[in-house]
């Protein structure tokens, strides 16, 4: 691989949130980003701006993740576009809450279709060019429900255990031709969902988080950040739970 060219990131959902978080952190360590959005353009136009702005390649694009044809073109897109793809962060979801006996069944597929399919999907695709090329990242954003689960959410937990499951099983395929498959598990992070939560469950929930906060969009993007650098070579088939401590397993 040309160690002068700068590496290149697709990092999926990252028009807003957590994703937006992550696109700006590498942009700013000095990869070049593919900003991925599903329907509306302007916000990821938006963070694309803001990582040229700080010096970094950028462009958006848009996919609906859960179909895998779409999947395969984004790949392509994203490669034609910048020459190659080196790290691929799978952090689209969407969430449909309901208890299991309430839930629907188009609620359960399309949570596992956006939140797990896709990241398989946008995983064989990728790879493909990372093991030609002897090096490539791939990072999948889970949570800790996917390690202890939660009530009224059947459908994302088990997209997120799923989560980790797949990246056990791609890191043991393809870590011998430099590709590490690692996973990061957010706990209780501060979003618009949780900032309209009512005070109480959230001093519930903060009682159980050892260092005393909740989480911001930083605290994973960082940590998505090492996984996804060089620096991480030696770290592989792992979920590295950021979540102050909630969950310790």
């Amino acid at each position: 691989m040309d160690q002068e060219r700068k590496r290149v990131a697709l990092v999926t959902g990252s028009s807003r949130g957590l994703g937006k978080a992550i696109a700006e952190t590498l942009g700013r360590g000095g990869h070049t980003v593919a900003v991925h959005y599903v329907s509306s353009s302007g916000p990821a136009e938006a963070v694309a701006d803001a990582i040229r702005a700080m010096g970094s390649e950028a462009d958006a694009f848009g996919a609906d993740v859960s179909d895998a044809a779409q999947c395969q073109d984004l790949i392509k897109r994203v490669t034609e576009r910048f020459g190659a793809l080196d790290v691929l962060v799978n952090n689209a979801g969407v969430t449909r809450d309901a208890l299991a006996l309430r839930m629907k069944d188009d609620d359960w597929r399309s949570v596992l279709d956006t939140n797990l399919s896709s990241a398989f999907y946008l995983s064989r695709g990728a790879l493909r060019g990372m093991l030609r090329a002897g090096y490539g990242r791939v990072v999948n954003v889970s949570s800790v429900v996917g390690l202890r689960g939660n009530v009224g959410q059947a459908n994302y937990v088990a997209a997120k255990a799923g989560l980790i499951g797949l990246t056990k099983a791609l890191a043991r395929e393809y870590a011998a031709k430099g590709v590490t498959v690692n996973a990061v598990a957010p706990g209780f992070i501060e979003s618009d969902m949780t900032a309209a939560l009512p005070a109480d469950v959230k001093d519930a929930y903060l009682k159980e988080i050892p260092v005393g906060r909740f989480g911001t969009p930083q605290d994973v993007a960082s940590a998505v950040a090492f996984l996804a650098s060089p620096e991480a070579g030696y770290v592989n088939g792992q979920t590295l739970v950021v979540d102050g401590g909630m969950v310790m397993h």
